[in-house]
């Protein structure tokens, strides 16, 4: 048995280092979380995506009593696009979540099936999916899913 080791490539910054496009993205994740519908958690979390054409789509949790009915922010951002512009790639997304008391001092990362959704997105559209993970005191900056998702399960998977 042979062991192996996996690593990943993450940058870390503060909002300000971004470029100001960059910081458009965030701040609108960061604004999204309005929109968050978290009654259950008090756990609002917002998401942007930024196409090819330079347009900007969000999206925002959204939580229901009959659980597992809800949906990620990420999701949201991600099927929104695609159903309004399924031609334009995505190219970036950003992440924000606050609880009530604030946004939150660490990034949070996108959950299992996030990442899943987020993977084919970069193998649809054959470009990688530049990530920003907010939080006030630290932003991630990820240059793919695949650092997120290192073994992940794409359609020529299912190609013999």
């Amino acid at each position: 048995m042979k062991k192996q080791k996996l690593e990943i490539n993450y940058r870390s910054c503060r909002l300000e280092e971004l470029d100001s496009d960059e910081q458009e993205l965030v701040r609108a994740a960061m604004q999204a979380t309005v929109n968050s519908y978290a009654k259950y958690s008090h756990f609002n979390v917002g998401a942007a995506i930024r196409l090819a054409d330079g347009k900007i789509v969000i999206g925002a949790n959204q939580e229901n009593a009959a659980f597992p009915s809800g949906l990620c922010a990420e999701r949201t951002a991600i099927f929104a696009a695609q159903a309004q512009y399924p031609d334009q790639a995505i190219l970036q997304l950003a992440i924000a979540a606050r609880n009530p008391n604030g946004f939150l001092s660490s990034p949070i990362t996108p959950c299992g099936a996030c990442r899943q959704v987020m993977m084919e997105m970069e193998d649809r559209y054959g470009i990688s999916l530049k990530i920003f993970l907010y939080g006030s005191e630290e932003l991630y900056i990820i240059d793919s899913v695949k650092d997120m998702l290192p073994f992940s399960f794409i359609d020529k998977n299912m190609q013999g």
